[in-house]
């Protein structure tokens, strides 16, 4: 009752939008929850978002939080580009940000704190830096003066600050471990280490930002493996059972770990490493029934992915696993072709049935019984409606043709009586030829 409570007054504090917001939005920051009143995934997200809405107001914060219904309010959702639902955006002035991390308050709030903050943020101490580094797994720093490459930094920060922290610091600020070859410069903290950025030989800086803003091994979900899609690396996953504490599983995932931080400069540019729990999501990923635990390496760019040949016991297999992809020798399964895509609905539509059966039988009697039930009666009564048919003009055929016959030869009286009267004048003949006979006679 206590939660119940607590929920309902939280919807006090998100506000329910309509078409005046599009021309007073402006002038503050707002968190939006674009709904549709009829999803599933929405009405499990309004409690979440409620919360939201307090934590927000509590804290002080200047973002606003509000829900619009994106199916009464169309035109509006269009133009902000609502094309599925429930749709997070942050909104500052003429800039929507999407929100694509998992549906929790804390992952919520942090997204709405980091966007509507400045895209640079200042770290004037050493007290500040090592207070910030506590906070952030992965921060970004641009240490220098003003630059080309600071230009292009913060051109960077405005497309990821969706995802990232970015900072500046001046040289005396960082911790002494750090050493710059020159300035000015920009560095990724991550790991219990850094890493600063080379042009030369990491390329384009946004590309080498939105490849190093994870860190090196993961506890890899759904929304983490779709992230990692936009990294362009290969996705090596130990798929364990975290509640099992066997050898095996434990093994598994101390392998994927080592490899990532021993062997990060020969692997870091092209794989990731994670582990995930469970093996339901990677089941349907792969259309196949993995036994866990297992390793398999993923291509998220075209959905192939990649199983060991052979048992892997130690890093050093591991490691040559990894060679054997980079090299072309591994065999690559699964893919982005046709007979892939045929597969994957089939697969995606038999899993559809038996989600809805297992869940509520009678709901899935309903909506697959009720339409095959319709298009059986349609198909019934369409055949039966031919051969109807059929019969009718065979029988009005039959009807014609015997019109014809007797228009042709007439009744069966009028050939009686026809019949009756060649008799007739056959008869008449011979008696006058008789007579004739027997006058010559006499």
């Amino acid at each position: 009752a206590v939660v119940a409570h607590v929920v309902a007054s939280g919807a006090g504090f998100v506000e329910d939008l309509d078409e005046s917001f599009k021309e007073n939005r402006k002038d503050d920051i707002w968190l939006v929850d674009f709904y549709a009143p009829w999803c599933g995934h929405c009405k499990k997200l309004e409690p979440v978002w409620n919360e939201v809405g307090i934590e927000m107001r509590n804290m002080g914060s200047p973002v606003k939080v509000g829900k619009m219904d994106a199916t009464s309010f169309s035109s509006i959702a269009s133009e902000f580009g609502v094309r599925g639902y429930p749709t997070i955006k942050l909104l500052k002035g003429d800039l929507a940000y999407n929100y694509r991390g998992p549906r929790t308050k804390d992952d919520i709030i942090e997204f709405a704190n980091r966007v509507a903050g400045p895209l640079i943020r200042p770290l004037p101490s050493q007290h500040m830096f090592e207070h910030v580094q506590k906070r952030h797994r992965v921060l970004f720093v641009y240490v220098g003066g003003e630059s080309p490459l600071k230009e292009k930094y913060i051109e960077v920060a405005s497309e990821l600050i969706v995802y990232t922290y970015f900072f500046s610091a001046s040289e005396d600020v960082l911790p002494e471990y750090v050493t710059l070859p020159e300035l000015p410069a920009v560095m990724v903290f991550k790991d219990g280490t850094y890493f600063v950025y080379d042009e030369y030989e990491d390329g384009d800086l946004s590309s080498w930002i939105n490849r190093e803003r994870f860190q090196g091994y993961l506890h890899v979900d759904g929304f983490t493996l779709y992230e990692l899609g936009d990294t362009g690396k290969l996705v090596a996953i130990a798929v364990i059972d975290d509640k099992n504490s066997s050898v095996e599983h434990t093994r598994l995932k101390s392998i994927i770990q080592e490899v990532a931080r021993d062997y990060r400069d020969h692997f870091h540019r092209d794989f990731q490493f994670g582990h995930m729990d469970g093996n339901d999501y990677i089941n349907s990923l792969l259309m196949d029934d993995l036994t866990i635990p297992t390793i398999v390496v993923l291509n998220t760019s075209n959905q192939q992915y990649f199983l060991p040949d052979r048992h892997i016991e130690s890093t050093e297999d591991m490691v040559q696993f990894i060679n054997n992809i980079l090299d072309g020798t591994a065999e690559a399964q699964g893919g982005d072709g046709l007979l892939q895509r045929i597969k994957r609905i089939i697969y995606d539509a038999k899993s559809t049935i038996v989600s809805v059966f297992k869940s509520s039988p009678l709901l899935g009697c309903f909506l697959f019984g009720l339409p095959l039930g319709v298009i059986s009666i349609m198909c019934y009564g369409i055949c039966t409606a031919d051969t109807e048919g059929e019969v009718f003009e065979h029988e009005g055929a039959k009807k014609e043709s015997g019109d014809r016959e007797l228009t042709d030869e007439g009744s069966e009286e009028e050939q009686e009586e026809e019949k009756n009267g060649k008799y007739t004048e056959l008869s008449d003949g011979e008696l006058k030829q008789k007579d004739i006979m027997e006058k010559k006679k006499d």
